[in-house]
């Protein structure tokens, strides 16, 4: 294979034009485009036949399977996008973290971080070596899809890696996190800090493998007070905006709590020289969020998961209104508010993807 970058240049002209691209510029589009958290899971059934074979993990870290479950989604739903195949927490393991994903409970940190004395067994992450499984799935990701379809890459956003570290799974409460973000600052500031150069050498690698844009996920954000966040979060998350490749968009997505979205924006810096988009859940209105993070920026989201879950009749109700909210303005990518749901019929995906096209078409 050839130089990722000369490769990724060779392409611009065609993928600079694709209606995502244009979106994530605030430049008008053919219609609004649309792809999907989480498009390729356990609602579709040939990835649930792979899943009888391979384990989650191993598929993770087969760069052909990856990849060719990358492609395969965006051909089956006609998304104007694809996302590398991958998971947020995989990163941690090179740093020292031991994970083991659970049918019932999810992904486990068997060795979590308890103590402000355990952010020192965190290592720093010098080199994407041990990630190189992710970014041979990037590479040929890039090569089986079509040239003017984008290629998103990710990564965890601070916040929700150190609380995965420092909780060893899912959380109700985040109590964990929080006594030891309040009561040792030194010791949070450093396991911020080195999860956050690690962020950044991570997304700037898959973007020298083929991708055209990063998003970062926040997923656990939203159990922050704005105060909060401002405090303990947004340096961080602004030290890797402002260092990945200064020509990338980048997407900055949180769940969970709308008054969080203008120190969404905020991450970016008052630079606008990066195209730069503010993914949003359905716990807002598209309309209201937008005047939240400045219509200066573009903006991402927001159908509730669950009304997938409803029928094609009521699935194009609500695209149409989600629509209407976003005012035929330029820059809005269409989207879920968090990932698709296991249970959602494949049907019922296809008739958003058509009703968002077909919607917002001249």
């Amino acid at each position: 294979m050839g130089d990722p970058l000369v490769e990724n240049h060779d392409m611009t002209s065609a993928w600079l034009q694709n209606p995502l691209m244009k979106a994530v510029r605030r430049e008008p589009a053919p219609w609004t485009p649309i792809w999907l958290m989480r498009q390729a899971g356990r609602y579709l059934p040939e990835y649930r036949k792979l899943r009888e074979s391979v384990s989650f993990a191993d598929l993770c870290k087969t760069p052909d399977l990856a990849a060719e479950t990358t492609v395969r989604t965006v051909e089956r739903l006609g998304v104007d996008a694809a996302i590398v195949f991958s998971d947020l927490l995989l990163i941690l393991e090179p740093m020292g973290m031991t994970l083991e994903y659970s049918g019932d409970r999810g992904p486990v940190l068997q060795n979590p971080i308890c103590q402000s004395a355990d952010v020192e067994r965190l290592g720093e992450l010098e080199t994407v070596e041990p990630l190189s499984f992710v970014l041979e799935t990037v590479q040929k990701s890039r090569a089986a899809l079509p040239d003017h379809l984008p290629l998103i890459g990710f990564a965890g956003a601070p916040f929700t890696l150190a609380a995965y570290a420092i909780e060893g799974g899912s959380s109700r409460d985040y109590r964990r996190t929080k006594t030891l973000m309040y009561n040792d600052t030194g010791a949070w500031d450093a396991l911020m800090g080195r999860l956050a150069r690690a962020i950044t050498l991570y997304v700037n690698a898959q973007l020298d493998a083929g991708c055209q844009l990063v998003q970062l996920f926040d997923s656990w954000a939203g159990c922050l007070s704005p105060d909060d966040y401002r405090s303990y979060v947004l340096p961080h998350t602004r030290s890797i905006i402002e260092s990945i490749r200064p020509d990338a968009p980048v997407i900055h997505f949180a769940t969970g709590n709308p008054a969080l979205l203008p120190l969404l924006a905020e991450a970016f810096g008052k630079k606008k020289s990066r195209p730069a988009v503010v993914g949003v859940d359905w716990r807002i209105r598209l309309d209201d969020a937008w005047r939240a993070i400045g219509h200066d920026r573009a903006i991402q989201g927001n159908l509730d998961p669950a009304a997938l879950l409803t029928s094609p009749v009521e699935i194009r109700r609500r695209a149409k209104d989600l629509l209407r909210q976003a005012a035929c303005r330029p820059g809005h990518i269409f989207n879920l508010g968090h990932g698709v749901l296991p249970r959602t019929p494949v049907e019922n995906v296809l008739a958003l993807v058509e009703a968002v096209h077909e919607l917002s078409a001249p």
